[in-house]
């Protein structure tokens, strides 16, 4: 399945049987995430096709929506660290990512400087209501992202694999609210949009959450089996068709494109970068392995187009104006 040839048939077989331990694992992962959380299936989907791409993945919703016991629920299917920060006005970039602490030897009497490590250090990071603080803040988590390391008193450190940061962001109309920097927004693979659940799912939700019994998750993947599946996905094909749709889908968005809309020309500022291209063949390799197929499609491209470019996109001030949402410019299945 390589795309630059040199593979033996063995090989090829073993990344066939692993294809199928992955979808396999797939399923058994969401009947382990549905002991706790009731409905939601395409964001768990999208959550997972995420974590086998070694995305980052920004969750948007109102409070009460279940969306941190989402993420935890997932780090405990994939037996994965997980660790939590609550992102507040007077949160400080080193409560993020530590800091260091003079200490003293009280056999020898010298003393050193030691570094604490904050709550970044983990597999699975929430960044719960990441936009309630402010910008300075937020951008101590974009090395982290990007680079995997964090970076304290000139020092760089490792940041321990697989990692992931599942950021929770409330509506921006709430009040004490940010925007997050669109360079930070580029490092999230998807902006997942979390609705409110119908009127059945609701009736669920409150029936098993008021009693006495709760579901136990028991972990699908451990920490290696899911590196093992991420260079999995890396190793499936793209074709070159495929390649030319994701990149012509991202270019499409920029405004002084050939192939832009008029409504792109008329009410986009700008459109999304190199990033979306890579995101959205990721994605599609991710969705492809989930349903244990070696070759992605357009239609996996087009299930991932709109998590991956609603928030690389940025109106002007006419779209606002005029009420134009971004779903109406993109076109794309929700």
């Amino acid at each position: 399945m390589s795309q630059t040839g040199g593979r033996d048939a063995a090989a090829d077989a073993r990344d066939l049987e692993l294809l199928a331990r992955l979808a396999e694992a797939r399923r058994e992962m969401g009947r382990q995430i549905a002991q706790r959380i009731v409905g939601q299936t395409d964001i768990v989907d999208m959550l997972t096709s995420a974590v086998l791409a070694g995305g980052h993945v920004l969750l948007v919703g109102v409070p009460g929506l279940a969306k941190t016991l989402l993420i935890q629920t997932l780090s405990q299917a994939l037996d994965l660290e997980f660790s939590r920060i609550q992102f507040t006005p007077d949160l400080m970039p080193s409560d993020i990512t530590g800091t260091e602490l003079l200490e003293e030897d009280h056999g020898t009497g010298k003393r050193a400087f030691t570094f604490a490590r904050g709550p970044v250090f983990g597999n699975i990071v929430l960044a719960d209501e990441i936009n309630r603080a402010p910008p300075k803040t937020q951008a101590a988590l974009l090395q982290a992202m990007q680079e995997h390391t964090v970076t304290v008193a000139g020092k760089t450190y490792a940041l321990p694999e697989p990692f992931f940061v599942l950021a929770t962001q409330n509506p921006i109309e709430q009040e004490g609210t940010y925007h997050l920097p669109e360079a930070q927004l580029d490092r999230f693979m998807y902006e997942l949009r979390i609705g409110y659940p119908s009127v059945a799912e609701e009736e669920a939700i409150v029936s098993s959450t008021t009693g006495v019994q709760k579901g136990v998750v028991k972990p699908s993947l451990n920490a290696a089996e899911v590196l093992e599946m991420q260079r999995l996905v890396r190793r499936l094909p793209a074709p070159p068709s495929l390649v030319s749709y994701a990149v012509g889908l991202a270019r499409s968005t920029r405004p002084g494109e050939d192939g832009a809309s008029p409504a792109v020309r008329k009410y986009v500022s700008v459109g999304a970068g190199p990033r979306a291209g890579q995101n959205l063949v990721l994605g599609a390799k991710a969705r492809a392995a989930m349903d244990g197929r070696a070759v992605p499609d357009l239609e996996d491209v087009d299930a991932v187009a709109f998590s991956v470019l609603r928030h690389r996109v940025v109106l002007n001030f006419q779209a606002e104006a005029e009420g134009v949402g971004i779903e109406q410019i993109l076109g794309l299945k929700k």
